[in-house]
C-alpha cells in the first residue's frame, strides 16, 4: 500500500525504513576534510547575517523580561544572597560559605562569584542581580542559536534544512529564550545557577563544533576547555557536557565511532579532564550539598525516582502549555507504582526511543540524550529532598523540546512553519511577561504558588512570613496555622506561630507555640531564647531569664542571643551580670554601636561613670551619623553636671535629627541650666 505524504515525512524525519531503497543524505562516505558550515545566503550584508539574530534575541529577552528588574529577593535569596557574608568582598565570594548548604550557591564557586559582582555594583539592590541574570540568559540564548544554525549546516541535515537553517535557528532559539517556563531560572535571583550552567554548557558545544572544523584554530579547543572547566566549578549537571560532546560529533561530524576516536579523542579527553575539578569541588563542598542532596536522607533511591516519573512528565507538559507555573512544588513524594504507572511507562518509551536512535538514527537520538542526560543529576535515583521537582531544571532540557518541534513541524508544513513558529514566539513572549508580574512582590508570587498547590505547607509558611514583615499580622496566623494543618508537627512553624503570637501581644500563647517546638527540637537554642523571652513577658521572670540563659550556653557564639540575655538581665535589675555578658559581646564585636550603648546604660546603673562615658563615647565613635547615640551620651554627660559636653552632643544630635524629640527637650533643659549658672 503506498504511503501517504503525512507518513513518508515522519518516516524521513524518524529514520523509518520503507522498503524502498531511498537515495542516501550524502552520496559517500564522509570525508575526513569536511567543509566548514557556511550560510546559503551569499555575500555582504544580508537579513541572515548571525550579528542581526543574536540583536533579534537581545531586544525580544528585553522586552519578555523588562518588568522583571525590580522583583525582590524571594525564598532562598535571602540566605544566599542577603546572608551571605562571602559576597562582601570578591575574592571571600570565590568560596561559598559552607554553613549555608542546600542552596543554589552551595559548592557553586563560580555562581557564588557572579553574585558577588552584582554585589559589587550594587550591594543588596536588587536591579544588578536582575541585569546580571538577564544577560547570562540572552547570552545563553545567542549561543543556542550558533549551535542550532551550525548544525543545520552540518552535511547530514544540509540538504533537508540549509535553505533556512537561519530562519529556523533564530526561531527555535526564541522559542527557547522566551518560553515562559525560564522564568524562574531568571526572575528567581539565586537561580542564576541553572542559567550559568546552561550558557557554559552551550559555549562548550559551541565552541567544540568550531573546534572540529577542519583547519581550526588551537583557539576553539581551548575555548571549549575553559567554558567546561567553568561549567564544572558552577553546578554538578555539567558532569554530561564531555559525554554528549561525544555523542554529537558522531552523530554530526565524525560519523562513526572509529572515526571520532581518530579524529577528536584529544580534544574530548582534554574536555573529559575537566571532571577532575569537579571531583574536587565535590570533595571540598561535599558537606555544603549534603544538607539537601544524597542517599542517607531518609527518602529511598525507588521513591524518589517514582515521584520523578511524575515530576519529568509535568515538565514536558508545561514545555508545550506553561500553565499553570508553580515557583515552589513542595517536598512532596511518590510511593508507589500505581501512582505514576502510566508516567512511568511513557518515559521507558521515550528512553528506549532515545537508544535505539543513538544507535540507528543519532542525530534524532542526541535530542533524547540531550533531555536525559542533562536531567539525569536531578531527576533519577539520587535524592534532592530539598525540592523534588522544580522548573529550572528544565532550563537546558527544553532546548531538545523546542528543536524537536520546531524540526518536525518545519518537516510537515515546509515554509509555512516559519509563520506558525513566530506566532509561537510572540505568544511565548507574552506569557513569559505576564508570568513576571507574578513576582512583583514577595507576597505575590507566594499567594500565586499557594494557590496553584493549596497542599503546599512549606509555601503556607513562606507566605506567612512576608505577611508578617509587612505587619499584616492576623493573615500570617493564619497561614502559619494553615500550614501546620497540611503538615502537622513542623518545629520552624509552631516558632514562627509563636513569634506572631507574642508580636499580637499574647505571650502565653506565644510560649506554648515556642514549647511545642521544642518538645520536637529540644537542642534549637533560638527557640529556647524565644520562649525565655515569652516568659518574661507574661510575667515568669526568673523561668524566662533561665532559658535564655540555657539558650546562650547551649550556642554561646550566637550573639544575638547574649545581646537578648544582657538585655533582660538589666531590664530585670541584675545588673552585674548584664555587664558580664555585655562584656563577653564586646569581645565578639567591638564595632556595634548598640552594644557600646546598651553596655553603658548598664555602667551607669552600676555608677561606673568613667566606664559608661568610654563606652558611650565609642558607640558614638562607631557611628557617629546616629542622633540617638549622641543624645544617648548627652543625657549621661548631662547627669554627671557636665552640662556644657551634653549641650554639645544634644546640638549634634539634633543637626542629624532635627526631628528628634527627646534630644530637643534635653538641649532646652541644658540651656536653661546653663543659664542660670
Amino acid at each position: 500500500m503506498p504511503f501517504s505524504t503525512v507518513e513518508m515525512r515522519m518516516m524521513v524525519l524518524f529514520g523509518v525504513q520503507t522498503g524502498q531503497r531511498s537515495r542516501p543524505l550524502l552520496p559517500c562516505a564522509m570525508s575526513t576534510a569536511r567543509p566548514a558550515p557556511t550560510s546559503t545566503a551569499g555575500n555582504g550584508f544580508t537579513f541572515r547575517a548571525p550579528w542581526l539574530g543574536l540583536l533579534v534575541i537581545a531586544v525580544a529577552a528585553l522586552l519578555a523580561y523588562h518588568n522583571s528588574f525590580g522583583v525582590p529577593f524571594v525564598f532562598d535569596d535571602e540566605l544566599a544572597i542577603v546572608s551571605n557574608p562571602s559576597l562582601h568582598h570578591l575574592w571571600t565570594a570565590c568560596w561559598p560559605p559552607a554553613e549555608l548548604g542546600g542552596l543554589p550557591i552551595s559548592g557553586r564557586p563560580v555562581v557564588n562569584f557572579s553574585l558577588g559582582l552584582s554585589y559589587a555594583i550594587s550591594g543588596n539592590a536588587v536591579w544588578s542581580y536582575h541585569v546580571f541574570n538577564l544577560l547570562i540568559h540572552i547570552a545563553a540564548g545567542a549561543v543556542f542559536f550558533g549551535v542550532v544554525r551550525r548544525t543545520l549546516l552540518q552535511p547530514v541535515l544540509l540538504a533537508r534544512f540549509g535553505a533556512h537553517a537561519f530562519e529556523l535557528a533564530l526561531l527555535v532559539s526564541l522559542l527557547w529564550t522566551l518560553h515562559p517556563l525560564q522564568t524562574e531560572s531568571v526572575t528567581y535571583v539565586s537561580q542564576r545557577a541553572e542559567a550559568l550552567l546552561g550558557l557554559f554548557y552551550l559555549l562548550t558545544l559551541w565552541f567544540f563544533i568550531r573546534a572540529t572544523e577542519p583547519e581550526a584554530p588551537a583557539k576553539w579547543a581551548a575555548g571549549a576547555f575553559v567554558a567546561c572547566l567553568l561549567g564544572m566549578a558552577t553546578k554538578e549537571v555539567m558532569i554530561s557536557a564531555p559525554v554528549f560532546a561525544a555523542l554529537y560529533d558522531r552523530a554530526f561530524v565524525a560519523g562513526s565511532w572509529r572515526m571520532v576516536w581518530q579524529r577528536h579523542r584529544r580534544l574530548l579527553g582534554l574536555l573529559a579532564s575537566t571532571w577532575i575539578l569537579l571531583a574536587l569541588v565535590v570533595l571540598h563542598e561535599g558537606g555544603a550539598r549534603g544538607a539537601s542532596a544524597g542517599f542517607g536522607l531518609g527518602v529511598s533511591p525507588w521513591t524518589y525516582l517514582l515521584t520523578q516519573c511524575e515530576a519529568i512528565i509535568l515538565y514536558l507538559k508545561l514545555s508545550f502549555w506553561p500553565d499553570p507555573l508553580v515557583l515552589d512544588y513542595g517536598i512532596g513524594l511518590v510511593h508507589g507504582v500505581g501512582e505514576v504507572w502510566w508516567q512511568g511507562l511513557v518515559l521507558v518509551a521515550l528512553l528506549a526511543g532515545t537508544i535505539w536512535s543513538l544507535m540507528r538514527r543519532p542525530a534524532l537520538g542526541c535530542l533524547g540524550a540531550w533531555f536525559f542526560l542533562i536531567l539525569a543529576p536531578s531527576s533519577s535515583v539520587l535524592p534532592l529532598v530539598g525540592q523534588t521537582m522544580a522548573e529550572h531544571r528544565m532550563y537546558l532540557p527544553l532546548a531538545a523540546v523546542v528543536v524537536l518541534a520546531g524540526v518536525s513541524v518545519y518537516q510537515f508544513l515546509g515554509r509555512k512553519a516559519l509563520v506558525l513558529m513566530t506566532v509561537a514566539v510572540v505568544v511565548l513572549g507574552v506569557m513569559t511577561e505576564r508570568r513576571n508580574r507574578d513576582y512583583a512582590s514577595t507576597i505575590s508570587i507566594c499567594e500565586d504558588t499557594v494557590t496553584k498547590r493549596p497542599d503546599n505547607a512549606r509555601a503556607m509558611a513562606l507566605l506567612a512570613d512576608y505577611c508578617r514583615r509587612a505587619g499584616r499580622l492576623e493573615e500570617a496566623r493564619k497561614w502559619l496555622e494553615r500550614s501546620l494543618e497540611v503538615q502537622p508537627g513542623v518545629p520552624p512553624v509552631l516558632n514562627n506561630l509563636g513569634n506572631v503570637w507574642q508580636e499580637l501581644g499574647e505571650p502565653a500563647k506565644a510560649a506554648g507555640y515556642f514549647q511545642a517546638a521544642l518538645k520536637l527540637r529540644p537542642a534549637d537554642a533560638n527557640t529556647r531564647g524565644n520562649l525565655g523571652n515569652a516568659l518574661i513577658l507574661s510575667g515568669q521572670v526568673a523561668e524566662g531569664l533561665a532559658e535564655m540563659a540555657e539558650a546562650v550556653r547551649m550556642a554561646p557564639g550566637a550573639w544575638e542571643l547574649r545581646f537578648n540575655l544582657a538585655s533582660a538581665l538589666a531590664q530585670n535589675g541584675r545588673l552585674a551580670e548584664a555587664a558580664a555578658n555585655f562584656e563577653q559581646l564586646l569581645k565578639a564585636r567591638p564595632n556595634d554601636a548598640e552594644v557600646h550603648t546598651r553596655y553603658g546604660d548598664v555602667l551607669l546603673g552600676l555608677d561606673r561613670k568613667a566606664d559608661a562615658f568610654f563606652q558611650l563615647q565609642e558607640a558614638v565613635r562607631v557611628q557617629p551619623d546616629q542622633a540617638e547615640g549622641h543624645n544617648r551620651l548627652g543625657t549621661a554627660l548631662g547627669r554627671a553636671g557636665r552640662l556644657r559636653e551634653a549641650l554639645e552632643q544634644f546640638e549634634e544630635a539634633l543637626r542629624l535629627d532635627p526631628t528628634h524629640v527627646s534630644a530637643g527637650q534635653n538641649a532646652d533643659r541644658a540651656r536653661r541650666m546653663l543659664g542660670k549658672q
